[in-house]
Formats: structure tokens, C-alpha cells, sequence
């Protein structure tokens, strides 16, 4: 199956009507893409060339923080035969349908439990990491402690350092790349910018890049983000929505993504598969993420924001359980075809793919605060304010019919099932709070 990943205004009966409406509509559509692209690529190379910290300026001290600079140029210390060993032990399959699979971003969220998952059901998995400080590293290395019991090897580097990922695939010639490395979190984006366009467009493109020079070349499935629908009031969100009017930075790294996939398939017969997220949360989640740090300030007795839109109206996400997740990622990897390139060279059409991954119901935040207050039997101190305009959206709210028609994509956990496990393993991983992440 091949889709093109954006299209016209879904509800084009809201414009007005006037002579020539088809034409006024596309040289309307044509130019706000226009503006809004060239805008775009201004802003991320002024970023890139010119607000980057250079190596020098990075290793002058420690304490600076290494979202940004930090690069696993310790290749050389990568071509041992112990180190290739681990890399071999770690992607080989166990399973006669097999496939081996390189996963970047393994120690992240996302990436542990879809790494266990095909650990666990035969495949050959090796990980990617660059255990950056967004949010607690320990966190992470637990989380990369869990994933060496189940016999799955991360390789500390960076998704940007080109000749690793190469060594990578020279060791394995890996069947599938499942690349979940990115920058997360819209807030964080206006405060570091730089960071989002090193990891979610420079990042995503280093992977294209080898990937396109690797002989066989592999299918790709990445996470995009269901924050690309930004501004769009139509719901439930469909993938055919327009997707060009981003409302944080963030997002319009993750569509800039899906646009340099959409390029990669046409130019170099990449087999590419784009995952909407919505909203996903659960065990060994991230502290940034309203549900974790809710958790923790409950438990805290801190007061707790709770954001309301204009005219006090309600915020509500399509909140996604991890193990739902998790099937998607499987789904779409088995269903997956063949890139039709090699050694760079295209050789036939491939295959491009874009899927919401949601729940398809939307709960008011209010409703989950409610729901944490009785699993973690303390009453909430509830601070009710304006949604602010750093990039947050109102609600969000995935349309899967075809998730569920192409890989299967069947969520079954609501978030009253979903919460409780988290709980219990939050309370679990930070000895009933003592721990509590800072």
C-alpha cells in the first residue's frame, strides 16, 4: 500500500465560495504551504549552522548540559571484537519468521518496551542510545539494565553519528529499522529549539541516510507525532487531515519528518512507515509527561495546574496505553514491505505509509487527575489555569480505521486500567515515593 501523507482541507465546505472556488482554494492552500515551509527551513537553518555549540564550547565544561552537542564520536572504540560479538549476540534471531530489527531511542519510553516485545518473540534486536539529560539518565539506565536481562545490547552513540550507524550495518545487515530516537516535548521546544532540529530532523535524516546506502537497504518504521494535526479543529483526526499548520515547534519538526520520508521513499525506493502517537503513557514512562510528574506532586502534596481553553473550556487527550503501543509498532513492522532500492539507487516504487496511533478516547485531564486521586488515595491540590500558548493544544483525538484495516491496530486498555498499572509500578520503582524522581 502506498498513501501520499498530506493532502487538501478535509472540510472544505467552510470556505467561502466565489468564482473560481477550486483554483482560489489551491493557490490559497499552495501559497500558506509556501510561506510556512520556506519560513520553517529559515528558522532551522539559522539553528543549525549558527546556534549549535561548537565541540569546543561543549566539552569546556561538564555541567553544561549535552542535549544538544553531545555525539558519540568514539567510533573507533567501537571496531573490537567483543564490541561486534554484543552487537551479533544481541540482533541474532530466534525465531524461524524472524527479523532483525535495529531500534534507536531503546533506552527511551517507547523504545524499551518495543525492544522487550520483539526481543521476547524471537526477533534480533539491537539498541541506539545517546542517554542524553532531557529528563532523569538514571531513569534510562534502568530501563537499559532491564532490557541486557532480556539479552538486548544498546549501543551508546548518537543517531547523528554516521559512521557508528554504518559500523552498525556493516556488523548486521539489519531487516528493519524501528527509529524511535527523537527530542519529545513541546514546552522544552521554546526553550531549546536547537535541540529539536539536531535530533528530529538532522537525526532522522543521518538515519536515512545510511539506511539508503545500505545493501539490502531496510524497511523503516518511525514514530511521528500525533502533534502534527496542530491547529486542525476537524475530529477525530484522520491521516488525510491537513497537517500544515503546526502549533509548536516540535511539531513542525516531526512533519518536516514525515515530508523528508515522503522524499526518501520517492528518490531512493526507502520502504517508510510514519507512527502518529497520541498521547502515550504507562509504565517506565517519562517524567516530563503530565501523568508521571501529576503523580509525583500528588504524592508531594505540590498543587498540580490543571489547564482549561478559553471560555473555561476543556482539555482532553486521546490517551494511549504503552502495551497498545507497542502492538502498533509490531504491526507495522510486520507489515512492512521490502525497500526497493540498493547501494542508493531506487529500482522500483516502495512502499509509504502514515498511521494515527490512539486510543480513540478523548479524556478531559481533570478526569485523570480524578483518577489518580482514588488509585493513589490522596486528594489532588488543583491549580486551574489558562491553556498557555507555548504549543499545547486543546484536545486531540485519533481516528484508526486504518491502523485497525492495514496492521491490525486494535487498543484494548482504557485509562482507568491503564493508570492503575502505572501506579503500581511508580510506587513500585520509587519505594512508595521516597525516590521521587526531582
Amino acid at each position: 500500500m502506498k498513501q501520499h501523507i498530506d493532502s487538501a482541507p478535509s472540510t472544505p465546505g467552510k470556505f467561502k465560495m466565489e468564482k473560481s472556488p477550486y483554483n482560489r482554494l489551491r493557490l490559497h492552500s499552495s501559497l500558506a504551504k509556501l510561506t510556512f515551509w520556506s519560513l520553517f527551513f529559515l528558522v532551522l537553518i539559522y539553528f543549525f549552522f549558527f546556534k549549535s555549540p561548537s565541540p569546543s564550547s561543549s566539552s569546556s565544561s561538564s555541567s553544561l548540559p549535552s542535549d544538544l552537542s553531545r555525539r558519540s564520536l568514539r567510533t573507533s572504540s567501537y571496531a573490537g571484537p567483543n564490541f561486534e560479538k554484543r552487537v551479533r549476540a544481541s540482533a541474532k534471531i530466534r525465531s524461524r519468521t524472524g527479523i532483525s530489527v535495529l531500534v534507536t531511542g531503546a533506552a527511551g519510553f517507547v523504545g524499551t518496551h518495543v525492544s522487550a516485545a520483539l526481543k521476547r518473540r524471537g526477533d534480533g534486536v539491537v539498541g541506539l542510545d545517546n542517554f542524553n539529560d532531557y529528563y532523569d539518565p538514571s531513569l534510562k539506565r534502568a530501563r537499559q539494565a532491564l532490557l541486557e536481562r532480556s539479552g538486548v545490547y544498546i549501543v551508546e552513540g548518537d543517531i547523528n553519528d554516521a559512521i557508528l550507524v554504518t559500523k552498525l550495518f556493516d556488523i548486521v545487515p539489519f531487516t528493519h529499522v524501528m527509529h524511535l530516537a527523537a527530542q519529545a516535548g513541546v514546552r522544552y521546544a521554546m526553550e531549546n529549539p536547537g535541540s529539536y532540529v539536531h535530533s528530529n530532523i538532522a537525526g532522522l535524516v543521518s538515519i536515512l541516510e545510511v539506511c539508503k546506502n545500505a545493501n539490502p537497504q531496510p524497511a523503516i518504521v518511525w514514530a511521528s507525532s500525533s502533534s502534527v494535526y496542530g491547529l486542525n479543529t476537524k475530529v477525530p483526526f484522520s491521516e488525510k487531515d491537513r497537517t500544515d499548520q503546526p502549533a509548536s515547534l516540535y511539531a513542525a519538526t516531526k512533519k518536516a519528518g514525515e515530508e523528508f520520508a515522503h522524499t526518501y521513499n520517492h528518490i531512493y525506493g526507502l520502504s517508510l512507515t510514519g507512527l502518529r502517537f497520541f498521547t502515550v503513557y504507562g509504565p517506565w514512562g517519562r517524567p516530563d509527561m503530565a501523568y508521571f510528574f501529576f503523580t509525583r506532586d500528588i504524592l508531594k502534596g505540590k498543587s498540580i495546574p490543571i489547564f482549561e481553553a478559553a471560555n473555561h473550556g476543556t482539555v482532553a487527550r486521546d490517551f494511549t496505553y504503552i502495551d497498545d503501543i507497542v502492538k502498533g509498532c509490531l504491526g507495522a513492522l510486520d507489515t512492512a514491505e521490502k525497500s526497493t532500492g540498493s547501494g542508493g539507487k531506487k529500482k522500483g516504487a516502495a512502499q509509504l505509509r502514515v498511521f494515527n496511533l490512539g486510543n480513540t478516547s478523548p479524556v478531559p485531564v481533570s478526569d485523570l487527575v480524578g483518577i489518580l486521586e482514588k488509585l493513589l488515595k490522596v486528594k489532588a491540590k488543583r491549580l486551574v489555569m489558562k491553556l498557555p500558548r507555548n504549543g499545547d493544544v486543546q484536545f486531540t483525538h485519533a481516528n484508526i480505521s486504518l491502523a485497525e484495516r492495514e496492521i491490525g491496530y486494535k487498543p484494548s486498555t482504557d485509562l482507568q486500567t491503564g493508570l492503575k498499572k502505572f501506579v503500581q509500578w511508580y510506587l513500585s520503582y520509587y519505594e512508595n515515593g521516597k525516590k521521587a524522581a526531582q
